[in-house]
């Protein structure tokens, strides 16, 4: 890629291009010098970055680094719940393996309410959230949001009082996969939200579309496993309310507005339509999880599929079913509130 063959095609329709980057200017003249010292891989992200600074700074959109330093705090969120849950104090396992501390006696007796094939698979799921994690701050570098401390989450909903709606998730595995269930299906949601302020970049978008793949993956998993409860052990099958109810069996993926979730009181806003911000790109919605309106562009109004397709006799559900929605940032930090303490501003 020849940047300064882009700068100058740039320069012919805008002559002004330079005194829009202000003191970046200097970037510029020092390119060469600047580009010994980078990576090929972060050089694209960093032009990235120079030209939001340049072009966008009215529009009041997330740049890049704004999105991935988003998707950085919700990778927090869940690799510090896996950690607390299943090994060590909720400190992030580095590529180096740091911070991956030992089970403490707890944690075994807790791992032990699982059976060995979903134990296998909650063990997996944490090595994934770490590795987002250590993914996202590499690719971020020095713009990079510093970690949050462990301090900062209460999982159990109660804000700081450990004696929220999920009090005692750590030692029961129908609420902790009740979380898990609904930490996962906002990160899914989240990413794909997020989807639209990354186009600029493609091999940042490819990689944060492999991400919300996996963390689908992962909800479909709880899912099942929330389903099958009978595969934990005895000890796991305690009663907790509604969450071994109707909720506590959900398909393996989402279905309508999934009944509010594992938890609706405090769940629901998960699957409900979101509230598109100011900067929002033309065409872009966050519709419910319920949506079965599809294929809008802009030109054209969605299509009904549930109206269009109706000769096949599919059930009612399978449209909703068949699509994941978006969800905006506004709205996942609501969500992701619920499982800080009330002095944090991770958040905002």
């Amino acid at each position: 890629m020849n940047f300064f063959h882009i700068l100058s095609e740039i320069e012919k329709t805008d002559p002004e291009v330079f005194e829009r980057f202000d003191s970046r200017r200097r970037v510029f003249k020092h390119l060469t010098g600047f580009g010994k010292k980078m990576t090929a891989a972060a050089l694209p992200l960093a032009m990235g970055a120079i030209f939001n600074k340049a072009y966008g700074q009215a529009t009041g959109a997330p740049s890049v680094n704004d999105v991935l330093n988003f998707a950085l705090k919700l990778e927090y969120l869940e690799a510090y719940f896996y950690n607390l849950g299943l090994q060590g104090n909720g400190s992030i396992v580095t590529d180096n393996g740091s911070g991956a501390t030992a089970v403490t006696p707890a944690q075994t007796t807790f791992r032990g309410m699982f059976s060995a094939t979903n134990l296998s698979s909650l063990t997996k799921i944490r090595t994934d959230e770490n590795n987002h994690v250590n993914f996202l701050r590499s690719a971020l570098g020095a713009a990079a949001i510093a970690a949050p401390a462990v301090s900062e989450f209460d999982f159990t909903g109660g804000k700081g009082s450990g004696a929220g709606p999920f009090a005692g998730l750590f030692t029961n595995p129908v609420l902790f996969l009740a979380v898990a269930q609904s930490l996962e299906d906002t990160g899914v949601r989240a990413y794909k939200g997020g989807a639209p302020y990354l186009a600029s970049n493609k091999d940042v978008l490819t990689a944060a579309l492999n991400i919300h793949s996996v963390e689908a993956r992962h909800a479909a998993r709880l899912r099942t496993m929330r389903r099958g409860g009978f595969n934990n052990n005895a000890a796991s099958q305690t009663a907790s309310g509604t969450l071994e109810g109707p909720t506590g069996k959900p398909k393996s993926w989402i279905s309508g507005d999934d009944n509010g979730g594992a938890s609706p009181a405090q769940t629901a806003p998960i699957y409900g339509a979101g509230v598109a911000p100011s900067y929002t790109p033309a065409g872009i919605t966050f519709p419910s999880e319920a949506n079965v309106n599809q294929g809008a562009n802009g030109t054209a109004p969605a299509l009904n599929l549930q109206t269009a397709l109706a000769s096949l006799n599919f059930p009612a559900a399978a449209f909703s079913e068949a699509f994941d929605e978006p969800l905006d940032v506004p709205t996942v930090s609501a969500i992701a509130k619920t499982f800080t303490i009330t002095s944090s501003t991770l958040f905002g």
